[in-house]
């Protein structure tokens, strides 16, 4: 039988936030996976852990996977720790998962601290939809392409920044969002966290006599459905009723549910469509006859 890959979480920064379980899984099993071993270290130095330690990380997740797969398959157990929080949340940990799974091997979690959602819990904003993208691409066009997408996240939005970034990417999320309410949290659950709940306008001003310090979650609040609604409605007051008609109807779609999803649009009722459709044929007719 193969062994189990155990996804360990480990303190984001009070080394007290660790679980009983995960101390004990640590010492139990025949080797640990961390992505950083020299941070990892003094967390297992601290609760005197003498496992041995291997790295496992994103410049070596292909190679160092195929060989941790192996060691699993041989019926030894690993436990997979990141540098803090939760293994598989933004870091390398997803590729040996799916390695793992793919080869049959066992893998459980053994829960504990995570950023986004300590950081979502204390924003003040809402809690139960939300979504997260962790650190925004570093590649241009796929950046623009997340924060194009986001425009119209009606769901907290959760991200990660580093301090010497921050400034950047709150001025590009001002220009892709608008200003929003927002929760900055920094250095979560060390003798230096803080919170600002603010707005991503006034974080940038904040900022312009400040140096920004310490890891970053960014909680910001998604978009109203009212306001996408009125930005919808707005956009089809651009083209005349005759066009947005003509838009469903060319898809095949009869003139009656044409009129339904037109009135739908534009917010008034298919009655108030219909009249209006009526108008423009009476005076088309009136032309018509005229020049008859």
């Amino acid at each position: 039988m193969s062994g189990i890959l155990y996804l360990c979480a480990t303190p984001i920064g009070n080394l007290e936030d660790v679980t009983l379980r995960v101390l004990r899984i640590l010492k139990e099993v025949d080797m640990i996976a961390a992505e950083d071993t020299r941070n990892s270290i003094k967390l297992l130095n601290h609760y005197n852990i003498h496992t041995p330690l291997t790295s496992y990380h994103e410049f070596n997740k292909i190679e160092k996977g195929q060989s941790l797969v192996g060691f699993l398959l041989s019926g030894s157990n690993i436990a997979l720790i990141t540098d803090a929080g939760t293994p598989g949340i933004s870091d390398p940990g997803e590729e040996l998962v799916k390695m793992a799974l793919a080869a049959g091997v066992t893998v459980t979690s053994v829960p504990g601290p995570a950023a986004c959602i300590s950081g979502l819990i204390m924003s003040g904003l809402p809690t139960r939809r939300f979504a997260f993208e962790a650190f925004l691409p570093m590649d241009k066009k796929e950046r623009q392409t997340i924060l194009e997408e986001l425009k119209n996240e009606t769901r907290t939005i959760i991200l990660y920044e580093a301090p010497h970034r921050l400034v950047r990417t709150l001025k590009e999320l001002l220009g892709a969002l608008g200003d929003r309410r927002m929760t900055l949290l920094r250095e979560l659950t060390k003798k230096h966290e803080t919170l600002f709940q603010t707005s991503i306008a006034s974080l940038i001003a904040y900022y312009e006599n400040q140096d920004p310090l310490g890891e970053c979650v960014l909680v910001i609040e998604g978009k109203s459905r009212e306001e996408i609604k009125k930005e919808q409605q707005a956009s089809w007051d651009d083209i005349s009723l005759e066009d947005h008609m003509k838009l469903y109807e060319d898809k095949g779609i009869s003139r009656k549910e044409a009129m339904k999803l037109v009135a739908k649009d534009k917010g008034i009722t298919k009655r108030e469509v219909y009249q209006q459709l009526l108008a423009i044929e009476e005076s088309v007719n009136e032309m018509n006859d005229a020049e008859d």
